[in-house]
């Protein structure tokens, strides 16, 4: 056995432990969320009932995704954890503290508990949506709404992200009648609010376009994708990742209606923008090896110009360019060049979420497209970074 192979196998095991731990540890903070519920079923202090309604609401999304089978995947157990911690009791009181200072404590605790409750089932509702479990994202994003609601009051723009989750699930499950019913929640409420983002109305648009493309109207369907791509690049700018869905869902439409030509020039673009991220983001991992890279278990931050995507956004990177290399590759007339950049780029998104032998495969697979170009064709560059993963494993060795 090669030192690179038995590196590999000690950091499997490792992995294999780590998880294992990680269960052992959720399982112990859901038994005890679930004895303190029971027990606190009738107290009438207002602060006690809300949070156990909190807890309550928590065990029974993670009992929902357990069943999913979520628990075998890292991504989901580290969400897991995430969401186990804020189930654990809020800050009790300190001695000498009078009633009203520990009660002030505990409300502001609540609210803090709330909050990250609000953002991180947005999270697993989006990513449940971009990996087709359309049934499994709809008590996510309903728990989120109920949350929103709690921190932000009845008319608030920060409800609409999770409506236009309950209405995305909603047409995926083809329920379109409804999925339009939480639209409409979400639009009216855009509507009447001078603070909306240009990304939130983004996001409000591409859903539209989602309902239209799935009714058939694609003329509507493409108006209002023009608009999301409109307000994502004023958000962001044109070659963004944030701007990918609307570029990717509209290269969808222009499929359906067989004008390949215009849908290859958008998933062209998808296939850009991600490259061109993620080429830095492996760039940043080879230069600082014990950094995390700039994707990872975390909610998205910027830091030092260095952007974090969250699990939401790693599992949208996963869906659109695995889906765009499914149809290069299914092509009359295949595109090596493009099939050799699509390549590179999951190979690179792989490699960042530490799937070694499938970033392996992926870049194989690149070089096998780029082999079969004309040799006055120039292909695509990127970083060595498998050697170089190769090297460092080696050397710590």
């Amino acid at each position: 056995m090669s030192s690179w192979q038995h590196v590999k196998e000690n950091e499997s095991t490792q992995a294999q432990e780590e998880l294992e731990r990680s269960r052992q540890k959720i399982q112990t903070a859901l038994k005890a969320a679930k004895e303190r519920s029971n027990k606190n079923s009738n107290s009438n202090d207002d602060i006690d009932t809300k949070f156990n309604q909190l807890q309550n609401l928590g065990i029974k999304l993670l009992d929902i995704l357990r069943d999913s089978g979520s628990d075998q995947h890292p991504d989901w157990i580290n969400l897991t954890e995430r969401m186990c911690q804020l189930l654990s009791p809020l800050e009790g009181s300190m001695p000498f503290m009078s009633s009203s200072e520990e009660r002030e404590i505990r409300k502001k605790d609540l609210l803090t508990k709330q909050t990250k409750m609000m953002e991180l089932t947005r999270i697993i509702g989006r990513k449940l949506l971009f990996e087709g479990k359309h049934n499994q994202a709809v008590p996510a994003a309903v728990q989120s709404l109920r949350f929103s609601i709690d921190v932000h009051g009845l008319n608030s723009v920060n409800l609409v992200p999770s409506y236009l989750i309950l209405a995305e699930a909603s047409i995926g499950l083809g329920k379109l009648s409804q999925g339009d019913e939480y639209l409409a929640q979400a639009e009216w409420t855009v509507l009447k609010s001078p603070d909306a983002t240009a990304a939130v109305k983004s996001k409000l648009y591409r859903n539209i376009g989602l309902l239209y493309a799935a009714k058939g109207d694609y003329d509507n369907a493409l108006r209002m994708l023009s608009e999301d791509i409109y307000h994502a690049s004023k958000e962001w700018g044109t070659t963004d990742i944030h701007a990918c869905g609307g570029y990717f869902h509209m290269a969808n439409v222009f499929f359906r209606q067989n004008k390949m030509d215009v849908a290859d020039s958008l998933y062209s673009q998808v296939t850009d923008n991600w490259f061109d991220f993620l080429k830095e983001s492996v760039q940043r991992k080879i230069a600082s090896p014990a950094a995390t890279g700039l994707l990872g278990p975390t909610e998205k931050v910027e830091s030092d110009d260095v952007v974090m995507l969250d699990e939401a956004q790693e599992a949208e990177a996963m869906q659109m360019l695995n889906a765009v290399l499914d149809i290069r590759e299914q092509s009359p007339k295949q595109n090596n060049l493009s099939i050799a950049k699509v390549c590179h780029t999951l190979s690179m998104l792989y490699f960042l979420l530490n799937d070694i032998q499938k970033a392996q495969e992926l870049s194989s697979k690149a070089q096998d497209a780029s082999s079969r170009l004309p040799t006055n064709v120039e292909t695509v560059s990127v970083p060595t970074f498998l050697k170089l993963s190769h090297e460092k494993s080696a050397v710590r060795t």
